[in-house]
């Protein structure tokens, strides 16, 4: 937490982060007084790396791209906490990208895997079904139908295998969803011509 002398009264900044993938829904994390938020000159896409066995989402360059997500204040800017949940990433500022409401301009972050240190999705390295559920979730919650097919539409590399899970959940954070709520994933994987894969 940052703050600056103005005058006589303390202005308080406080440090946020943007989230673009699990982080969108609210269930997965006990961060508070989080907003909806657009995110420029960054594309979400689907990649995995040696430090995790499975395929998670990230965020590449791309001057042309906006995302949406949410931003959320880190309390007591305990970045370490955060740092943790998000270890195979690192932290990139990205203040001057986000668009959103707050009435203040506070420090913004991104977690983004490496240039290098990420590839393609492959057969052994597949998406989890049940870790996208818990994705698309947040994104109907925060931004409606609507945001959900901006999510798909807007994330890159879903020619990935995507491993249904759902029976027995891999994804650490896996929430329990109704059928409409696994319709919702669904009808996006066939409009995309995807067919997820059987696990073992």
């Amino acid at each position: 937490m940052i703050q600056i002398k103005a005058g006589t009264k303390t202005v308080i900044k406080n440090s946020y982060f943007f989230g673009y993938g699990s982080l969108v829904n609210r269930e997965s994390h006990k961060f508070a007084g989080a907003v909806p938020a657009q995110l420029g000159g960054w594309q979400r896409v689907w990649r995995h790396t040696n430090l995790r066995p499975v395929a998670y989402l990230t965020v590449v360059p791309d001057p042309e791209a906006v995302i949406d997500g949410l931003i959320a204040p880190v309390p007591d800017s305990d970045w370490p906490a955060l740092d943790l949940r998000e270890a195979a990433y690192v932290r990139t500022p990205v203040a001057h990208q986000v668009r959103h409401t707050l009435p203040h301009m506070p420090e913004i972050a991104v977690y983004t895997i490496p240039e290098g240190h990420h590839a393609a999705p492959t057969q052994t390295h597949p998406i989890l079904l049940s870790y996208l559920d818990v994705v698309v979730k947040g994104y109907m919650q925060e931004f409606g139908a609507e945001g959900v097919q901006r999510f798909f539409d807007t994330t890159h590399g879903w020619e990935a295998p995507i491993l249904n899970d759902r029976a027995k959940p891999l994804y650490p954070r896996h929430q329990s969803l109704s059928a409409q709520e696994h319709a919702e994933t669904d009808q996006h994987l066939d409009r995309l011509g995807i067919s997820p894969i059987a696990a073992p």
